[in-house]
């Protein structure tokens, strides 16, 4: 469709993962943070959007939550994760992205900033996962959506203290683990997408890393179930003060993004869905990927930015 901005929402995590990318290893989560989502500020303010900031950059005053960017036209939702899994670029680690979603006005759901467990599968399992249900259950009917046996399927689990319990009842359903130390919306993506060799992504994590994931498998036809995990009582009012009175409520895809979305991603270190920045003499080589419901495609992008017109080296083949 000629009239569609997805492919053009690129450029915005392009810029971020170029900038974001420059921090890798220098142990400062927050510097590359703020080095991301200037780049990413940067490119949306030149698109013909009025977009609203619905997530937001945890650091910094480029991206705050309910600010407004674009250079004026349809008025849309954002999602922005300048950089998912900002603690692996600080360590040097594998597997970050800059990260949106885009959906009409009123499409992300809001949330509360707090914990929220949850279950992320593909097509071929989004009808079996439960998670009201025993992890064991929702492995094993996990693997036999795929024909498989539990031992033959992995999960993804991000490495913390809160899910030493998770990591034994996966152990105790058989089925394979993968710990990841950051990155949960990668994961998601990854457990969505075949040729990863990732089949489901499990835990705690954030409301913000949810409503990016539910955009995301809504665009890969994947499915997940999330549940509020309130650790205090003022958590439990904050979700009531945005209509949330039942804070066991399962949330699925479909509750947290509607409409027609728009999700974007752009690798910024190493990862099995997406390869990082790789900077060159006078250039810089991206990877990502673009997913839109309007157009009802899924692109994986190879882009190389010049950084000055006089060019010294030549343009390289993909290997």
């Amino acid at each position: 469709m000629a009239d569609c901005l997805c492919t053009r929402y690129s450029r915005a995590t392009e810029w971020a993962a170029l900038a974001g990318a420059r921090w890798l290893g220098r142990a400062d989560e927050d510097a590359a943070e703020e080095a991301a989502a200037a780049g990413m500020r940067a490119a949306l303010d030149e698109l013909p959007i009025d977009g609203r900031v619905v997530i937001g950059a945890r650091t910094g005053e480029v991206l705050t939550p309910e600010g407004r960017v674009g250079a004026g036209g349809e008025r849309i939702d954002l999602a922005l994760d300048p950089i998912e899994g900002r603690g692996v670029v600080a360590r040097g680690g594998v597997g970050a992205m800059a990260m949106l979603a885009a959906a009409p006005e009123g499409a992300l759901r809001h949330l509360p900033d707090m914990y929220m467990r949850s279950i992320a599968v593909g097509p071929r399992a989004r009808s079996v996962i439960d998670l009201n249900r025993p992890v064991a259950d929702n492995v094993r009917d996990v693997a036999e959506s795929f024909g498989r046996q539990p031992l033959d399927i992995t999960a993804l689990v991000l490495d913390r203290p809160r899910h030493h319990d998770l990591i034994e009842e996966l152990r105790g359903a058989g089925t394979r683990i993968k710990l990841i130390g950051d990155g949960t919306v990668t994961a998601s993506i990854s457990a969505a997408i075949r040729g990863t060799n990732d089949h489901l992504a499990i835990g705690i994590g954030g409301t913000r890393q949810a409503v990016l994931t539910a955009a995301a498998l809504r665009c890969l036809g994947g499915g997940m179930q999330a549940q509020l995990w309130p650790t205090t009582r003022s958590q439990i009012e904050e979700a009531r003060a945005v209509g949330i009175e039942d804070v066991e409520h399962v949330f699925t895809e479909e509750d947290l993004a509607q409409g027609d979305v728009i999700v974007v991603a752009t690798g910024v270190t190493n990862g099995d869905l997406l390869r990082g920045v790789r900077f060159m003499a006078d250039s810089a080589r991206t990877h990502s990927l673009v997913m839109c419901m309007r157009c009802n495609w899924v692109r994986f992008t190879d882009g190389i930015h010049f950084f000055a017109r006089d060019r010294r080296e030549e343009v390289r083949l993909l290997g």
